[in-house]
């Protein structure tokens, strides 16, 4: 009800089963998916759709804890929210989320960018490194775009859910660090010691300058 109150059309579905068939036949411009759903649970869902499309899902769920957020996240999701939440805020997220799916590169920006061994093509929305496809999710794509093309640049937690996730005060910075984990976990030779994605403590993160 929300939801069409601030515009959207909406169809719904009562099982993850049924969730899936509804996206498969109606295609729709983004997916709102709870974590617990009877049958087929919001994980599984939100795999099954990341293995045909790349349509924007947005999470919700109950639970705290981080692992939550990680594995949601590595499921595919774009973004998550935390039961109970406000209806301005799902709003916002929704339309941040869709903003995002929508925005095309301009031709300025549209060049391949180079950051260590990877090769970031804009356009195509892929990544190599070394020559090998790196499969990254629609938001670490876009993470490591925002780093790449300005190396050396430190970015606050803030800015970078602002530019990448399309909102500031609505954000919760624990979403940057898990999504970073988990681009570095994709990127680097050892995550651990990072190379190409740098922290900067009590600032935020930067992507290396080019030596040599």
């Amino acid at each position: 009800m929300g939801l069409r109150a601030a515009g959207f059309e909406v169809a719904t579905a009562a099982d993850g089963d049924e969730g899936l068939a509804s996206w498969r036949a109606g295609r729709p411009d983004l997916v709102l998916l709870d974590v617990m759903l009877p049958r087929l649970d919001g994980l599984e869902v939100c795999r099954a759709i990341r293995r045909e499309a790349t349509t924007p899902v947005v999470m919700l769920t109950a639970r705290g804890d981080t692992i939550d957020v990680v594995v949601g996240l590595e499921c595919g999701a774009d973004d998550y929210v935390r039961k109970p939440f406000e209806m301005p805020e799902l709003v916002a997220r929704v339309r941040a989320a869709l903003r995002r799916r929508r925005a095309e590169p301009g031709p300025d920006e549209a060049a391949p960018l180079r950051l260590g061994p990877l090769r970031i093509d804009t356009a195509g929305r892929t990544v190599e490194r070394d020559g090998t496809d790196v499969a990254l999710t629609r938001t670490e794509f876009d993470l490591l775009v925002e780093l790449a093309r300005h190396p050396g640049q430190v970015f606050t937690r803030d800015v970078l859910l602002d530019r990448v996730w399309g909102y500031d005060y609505l954000g919760d910075s624990r979403l940057v660090d898990v999504a970073m984990g988990r681009l570095r976990a994709r990127v680097e030779r050892d995550p651990a010691s990072p190379e190409l994605i740098l922290t900067v403590r009590g600032a935020g993160y930067k992507a290396a300058r080019a030596t040599g």
